[in-house]
């Protein structure tokens, strides 16, 4: 059953399309830009070009379809003009000292119908038609499975958070010559030309926020460090740092073990609001990190008060808050 019509949008959609007409050649390309942004922001479970045609009376597939793939349109010219009307408005401007989120997500992938691949044992099937496609971790499932991932910066400012870019990561094994090809780049490297590209915007955090997967990368926190940008991120709990002994000479140590340590009157209790309130107790302390140069003030945080009945340990360096 189908959903609505284009025309049925309210007023303030087209008004708000109207702010993109001249990065949009033709009225066939006007036409199919609010066709498709009014299929994501309907109410269809699957956000795909042939559920929004089934729909939407008025939609076709092969138009939307041409538009999206074939079209002389330009996604930056696009996204940068998001960014400038957001950035005129009180209701969404971001407000200094925001932090820049960089991150990863995963979707499982499935090819068309008429291109899939032969059904696995387990009775599912898994494409490889679409760009980027392979066995990797899918975070919306949580294991690895065929699908993509696609690397994301967000801005946020303790009260809103505005998407900036995306870029997708070309799995290995997508690509002719494999991690030879030279399309073919890290994740990390990716999110330094995001970063780049903010920066590039006058976009100047005052923290970078990553996860482990670049947390873990030194060469990654060099070059953060490099453009003067301070960041928290996650570290493996096996990361050696290197504390100070008796005899004040330097000594490598796991960070669990040195967790392991301290004693729970180092720990602080916090209370983090949000959807789902929780508890976790932390405890700060500086060190040097293994691979990179300096002071490091290292957060542990744990879910429980005592080591011994913790289920979750974290591990957080700050770089750049000692220099």
């Amino acid at each position: 059953m189908r959903e609505t019509t284009p025309a049925a949008m309210p007023p303030c959609f087209d008004r708000w399309c109207k702010k993109f007409d001249d990065k949009l050649r033709t009225k066939a390309q006007k036409r199919e830009f609010r066709n498709y942004l009014g299929g994501l922001l309907g109410e269809s479970e699957r956000k795909n070009i042939y559920q929004m045609a089934s729909d939407n009376v008025g939609v076709t597939y092969h138009k939307l379809h041409h538009f999206l793939t074939e079209a002389t349109w330009s996604a930056d010219q696009i996204n940068e003009r998001r960014l400038e009307v957001m950035n005129k408005c009180n209701q969404t401007r971001i407000s200094r000292g925001f932090s820049l989120i960089i991150d990863d997500s995963g979707h499982r992938k499935s090819a068309p119908p008429a291109l899939r691949s032969p059904q696995r044992k387990d009775g599912a099937r898994s494409g490889n038609f679409t760009a980027g496609v392979g066995r990797q971790y899918i975070g919306e499932i949580g294991k690895t499975d065929n699908g993509n991932v696609v690397v994301t910066t967000h801005l946020y400012d303790g009260k809103k958070s505005l998407p900036l870019d995306i870029e997708l990561y070309q799995h290995g094994k997508s690509l002719p010559e494999g991690k030879k090809d030279p399309e073919f780049q890290k994740k990390p490297t990716l999110a330094l030309e995001l970063i780049d590209k903010s920066l590039s915007r006058g976009y100047r955090p005052g923290i970078v926020l990553i996860d482990s997967a670049y947390g873990n990368n030194t060469s990654f926190l060099k070059e953060l460090e490099t453009k003067k940008l301070k960041y928290i991120g996650g570290i493996a709990k096996n990361r050696n740092i290197l504390v100070k002994s008796s005899s004040e000479k330097s000594e490598a140590i796991r960070i669990d073990e040195y967790a392991q340590w301290l004693s729970s009157e180092e720990f602080k209790e916090i209370k983090i609001q949000g959807e789902k309130p929780k508890t976790v107790w932390v405890a700060i302390v500086e060190a040097e990190i293994s691979k990179l140069e300096g002071m490091r003030k290292i957060a542990i945080v744990m879910n429980a008060p005592v080591l011994e009945n913790a289920e979750d340990i974290d591990e957080r360096p700050c770089g750049g808050c000692l220099r």
